[in-house]
């Protein structure tokens, strides 16, 4: 009996497991050289020749051009790892390829994929408990430490040339946006700049608006400046429906005219009244309304976008006004410096000086665009890794020194899991030690060897031996200031084991209907086939149009 089209095709059993696995697998090895601080980059080219050089795992595997639905669940490791902490990505992927490889031996030797999926959940929560027992405590005012998290996750990145000035560039900024309601780092804008050395990176304390001032007559920099956020138009009001005016003489048009312009020149003297130096509107500004503005000696910007408007409220103090007749001393906001400078060849607006910012600017320099690209992916990691640690106030030693802690303990731990589970923890304790391994093959020195060392300081208790890439060594992580926040461990590992048990789980890949309306897992709990998990099943015949749902 035919249930399936006879164009589409069906792959079930271990040939199903096996196809996933591999898919997995190669995603893993497409970022693996790029582990640590001698990790290599990639080019990446898209068909119109566009280029992206990188170091960073989650803009490759974004960028990769993934059609196998398993591979992209991978890519989605790394996603979900970027999103809660801003690095690991990397380490994430790799940990899920390697335990992906483990678990094929454990197939092919009749252990079922639901009792490896179980090793791998209690391995998993047993990893998390030894890396929370171990972690150190970090404090707020513990700047030391915060520099270190910032230099660490930007070694082995385009950025490292310069990671001193920017790892303390990147702790300030953090510092200054942080409040009772939590760290954003939205309130930290990045502002690339090509041209000049990544030395010449800053930090503003304050925002640039990508904007300049409307009226040649405006002065260029206002100083000790009464800053206006107006998210409205410094125009003639316009009638809510269509109307018309009918003039019968030069007079009355004429007194039409006035009108008008006594209505802008009101709006401007609301904006002298209440001691306005600056001024941004997010819409427009009529011209009559900027001669007014430059004769009294004001500086103004129009159509900032929204999102600048908040910025600048946020760091000068001001408040966003939508109707100008509400506007009062209170609402204005309070730079030591407005003026328009040139950057790079544009002209653009600092809004600075300001004491107690809450939105900042990083000003990010370098030779060419692909430098400045990268370093920014390196400073977007580096924010992430220090809101993180000032979040949990945790952190672990680096240079894979978690990962062969883990798989010491888990070694034991195997031992008192019952029946065949214990096979599967044993496996996990194997993968993770990928992570050391890898970060030897990457420095050119002999895994073996590095790991050997490295398992023997470790059980001499030494949780905080690391492998030095430099010198191919064993060193204190701690001493030498390589330390990472728990959670980039934790969600890494996390992340790698549900994506791991998940394709593990797939028995059978099925060709599928429009799949855009299902949800994943919405029909029974114990379903191995996740809606519209299929994605682009470029290589499989009736599977090609699949890519909707993933």
């Amino acid at each position: 009996m035919i249930v399936l089209s006879e164009d589409s095709q069906r792959t079930s059993g271990r040939d199903a497991q096996s196809m996933n696995i591999t898919a997995g697998k190669a995603v893993a090895e497409a970022v693996r050289t790029t582990l640590g601080p001698k990790g290599m980059d990639k080019m990446l080219v898209d068909s119109s020749g566009g280029v992206v050089v990188t170091n960073d795992g989650v803009t490759i595997l974004k960028e990769m051009d993934i059609d196998h639905p398993a591979a992209n669940m991978i890519v989605e490791v790394s996603e979900t790892q970027e999103d809660e902490v801003g690095d690991g990505t990397t380490t994430a992927v790799v940990i899920a390829g390697e335990l992906l490889d483990q678990a094929e031996e454990l197939l092919e030797s009749e252990i079922h994929a639901t009792t490896v999926a179980q090793g791998y959940r209690q391995a998993a929560e047993k990893a998390k408990e030894i890396l929370e027992e171990e972690a150190i405590d970090v404090g707020e005012d513990d700047r030391e430490t915060l520099v270190e998290i910032a230099s660490t996750a930007m070694t082995g990145k385009g950025a490292e040339s310069a990671k001193d000035l920017l790892a303390e560039l990147v702790v300030d900024a953090v510092l200054a946006v942080a409040d009772e309601d939590g760290i954003d780092t939205e309130n930290v804008s990045v502002e690339k700049v090509v041209g000049g050395s990544i030395d010449n990176s800053e930090l503003i304390e304050g925002v640039i608006v990508d904007k300049e001032r409307v009226d040649e007559n405006m002065p260029y920099m206002v100083e000790d400046a009464n800053v206006v956020a107006f998210d409205g138009a410094l125009e003639v009001k316009e009638t809510e429906i269509d109307a018309e005016v009918n003039v019968t003489d030069p007079d009355q048009l004429q007194q039409f005219l006035d009108q008008e312009e006594k209505q802008l020149k009101e709006m401007v003297d609301k904006l002298v009244d209440v001691g306005a130096d600056a001024v941004f509107v997010g819409d427009g500004i009529d011209d009559m309304a900027q001669h007014y503005l430059a004769k009294e000696g004001i500086l103004a910007v129009r159509r900032a976008k929204s999102s600048d408007l908040k910025r600048i409220a946020r760091s000068t103090g001001a408040r966003v006004v939508s109707n100008l007749d509400d506007l009062e001393e209170d609402d204005l906001g309070f730079a030591g410096s407005v003026a328009q400078k040139d950057i790079g060849g544009d002209e653009r607006i600092f809004v600075e000086d300001v004491e107690d910012a809450k939105s900042v600017t990083l000003v990010l320099r370098g030779g060419t665009e692909h430098v400045v690209d990268e370093v920014e992916r390196a400073i977007e990691d580096s924010l992430g890794v220090v809101r993180t640690t000032l979040e949990d106030g945790k952190v672990l030693p680096g240079g894979g020194a978690p990962e062969t802690e883990l798989a010491l303990e888990l070694r034991d731990f195997a031992d008192s899991v019952g029946g065949r589970e214990q096979l599967a923890v044993e496996a996990f304790a194997d993968s993770l030690e990928i992570i050391p391994r890898t970060l030897a093959e990457n420095a050119g020195l002999d895994p073996i060897d590095s790991l050997v060392d490295l398992r023997s300081r470790h059980d001499g208790g030494e949780f905080d031996a690391g492998l030095d890439a430099y010198t191919g060594d064993v060193i204190n992580m701690e001493d030498e200031g390589v330390v990472e926040p728990l959670r980039v461990k934790t969600q890494a590992i996390e992340s790698a084991t549900e994506a791991a048990v998940m394709i593990l789980r797939i028995d059978d890949v099925i060709a599928a209907g429009d799949l855009s309306g299902g949800q994943v897992g919405d029909d029974d709990e114990d379903d191995d086939m996740p809606g519209g998990g299929m994605g682009g099943m470029g290589g499989m015949g009736g599977m090609g149009g699949m890519g909707g749902a993933m």
